[in-house]
């Protein structure tokens, strides 16, 4: 079988009662590399972006995406997949969506959506980017046994490596890279909603090896500029990935993108259930 290129994975086709449908497949599953893809389920990044696709296509919203909000209720199967758009409210200069994805006996997602005109005003622009120069960058590819399936429509040029297990001190948990699709075309808001989810949880730089497994529950992208063909032509991103807590079976962490320029695009908070750790064995005396 072919493998689906991201456009097809990003394409919905209208069905009915106002849905729209999206087909899953497992090219883009979020297990290892190293594993069977059916073992995973479904990008969450990918899902995000379906869900903003979706309201805007299905409720023809011509307006920037300022505010995307998505709770993951299920993992989703590789299969059809329906997104299902309402508006909440839509006025001249704001509007407000409802989007519900979901299959047979499953729903997957419930996502917020708002969209809103740009105007002219005062500006407080604090957030800047500390920009490594593009060709210092380390181009090591993420290890197969952790990278899932999806980063294979993913570039991912690292600032300073990957800082895997323990690389990163507590005191700067942060991960910055440089991303963009494979596809290589201007970077636009569903390859950002599809890259603000494209590594590995943070988290990861901090705790030694081997990786607590987790799994995505709730995701906001704030956007903070609109996107052009002139953002950012060749698709890149700059990306800062922080940990912010972990415990009590919970990790959140917050995202960055920019433009190559150092214009801030978008900002990510993710909170992610972890996978519960068997406590080690007690080994009975002789």
């Amino acid at each position: 079988m072919s493998q689906q290129t991201l456009a097809e994975a990003l394409s919905l086709t209208s069905g009915t009662d106002g849905s729209l449908w999206a087909q899953l497949t497992s090219d883009f599953s979020n297990a290892p590399l190293a594993m069977d893809p059916t073992r995973g389920a479904p990008f969450g990044g990918l899902m995000a972006a379906l869900a903003a696709r979706a309201a805007r296509e299905g409720l023809a919203i011509a307006p920037p995406l300022q505010t995307l909000t998505v709770q993951y209720l299920a993992a989703a199967r590789f299969e059809t997949c329906a997104f299902t758009p309402t508006l909440l409210r839509g006025g001249r200069n704001v509007a407000f969506a409802r989007i519900d994805a979901g299959q047979p006996d499953r729903s997957a997602l419930s996502a917020l959506a708002t969209f809103g005109t740009v105007s002219h005003g005062e500006t407080i622009k604090p957030l800047s980017a500390p920009l490594t120069p593009f060709d210092a960058l380390d181009a090591t590819p993420v290890d197969p046994a952790l990278a899932p399936w999806f980063t294979r429509y993913i570039e991912h040029r690292f600032d300073g490596g990957p800082r895997l297990y323990q690389q990163n001190p507590v005191t700067d948990p942060t991960l910055r890279l440089w991303m963009r699709t494979t596809d290589h075309k201007p970077l636009d808001e569903l390859d950002l909603c599809f890259l603000l989810d494209g590594i590995f949880p943070s988290y990861m730089t901090v705790l030694p090896a081997p990786p607590i497994i987790s799994a995505s529950v709730d995701l906001r992208y704030d956007f903070i500029e609109p996107l052009t063909p002139d953002t950012s032509p060749e698709g890149w991103a700059v990306f800062q990935f922080t940990v912010r807590d972990l415990g009590g079976g919970w990790a959140l962490d917050d995202g960055i993108a920019f433009s190559p320029s150092g214009q801030p695009l978008a900002l990510a908070r993710q909170r992610r259930k972890l996978a519960p750790r068997r406590p080690p064995r007690e080994i009975a005396p002789d």
